[in-house]
């Protein structure tokens, strides 16, 4: 038989099993644990310029600039040795450069030519590839597009674009490019020196920009000497549309 004095002990118990859940999950360690569980790791140089430090899982992020998109996709791809990534209508990607920036291409599926069916061929990936790099359909209804995205979230898959993107996430571009070792009609190129400025929508509208070797002398992308990410006060929170 339960005591009247054994009630307020329960409830009591309750209340700290309640309260010890509630700590557990405002912690900062456990708030980290979730922040990283819902993002895609980059490589390095690249971390500081994402919001959340990687690629944040189910969206959409258009990439103005082939290296810099390609040096995207090799963080996940070499963070996971098991990970397969995709390319859908990207004929001239650049495969070489690719694996030189670190991505296996002996993991990486390719359609050149999907046609009308960019949309299906995308999504049957998205459901075995964490990231997915994919030209922008055109002529889509929004609907068609608003499905493709649910089914994103869903899976938690990153499509990365050259754009434009309807309702993409995040924008990266190259703004200032500039090669060296290159003289007066002579010599060998060694480096692109670029600044990449990201903008983008919601928890992500602060703009960043920072200066990386892209790709460096080694063939991959590296930070530079001024390379220290700029926090901008502000944004539109709106991918901007570009031709």
């Amino acid at each position: 038989m339960t005591t009247a004095a054994a009630v307020p002990d329960r409830l009591a118990a309750d209340r700290r099993e309640r309260l010890a859940g509630l700590l557990e999950t405002t912690s900062p360690a456990t708030r980290a644990r979730e922040a990283e569980a819902a993002v895609l790791p980059v490589l390095a140089p690249l971390a500081g310029l994402l919001p959340y430090g990687g690629l944040a899982k189910g969206t959409v992020t258009e990439v103005i600039d082939t290296s810099l998109l390609l040096a995207l996709v090799a963080g996940p791809a070499t963070a996971d040795r098991y990970a397969w990534s995709a390319a859908v209508g990207l004929p001239d990607l650049g495969l070489a450069a690719a694996a030189s920036y670190g991505l296996d291409l002996r993991r990486l599926l390719v359609v050149d030519h999907p046609g009308e069916h960019a949309v299906e061929v995308i999504t049957a990936l998205a459901a075995a590839c964490p990231v997915v790099l994919a030209a922008a359909p055109t002529g889509l209804p929004p609907r068609t597009l608003d499905r493709l995205a649910a089914h994103l979230r869903r899976t938690g898959t990153v499509l990365l674009t050259p754009g434009p993107w309807p309702g993409a996430h995040l924008r990266l571009q190259v703004t200032t490019s500039r090669w060296s070792g290159l003289g007066d009609g002579w010599g060998k190129l060694t480096g692109r020196r670029v600044k990449v400025s990201v903008t983008g929508r919601g928890s992500a509208v602060r703009a960043r920009s920072a200066e990386l070797w892209l790709p460096d002398a080694t063939g991959t992308v590296s930070a530079t000497d001024a390379g220290t990410v700029a926090v901008g006060e502000g944004g539109s929170g709106v991918v901007a549309a570009h031709g």
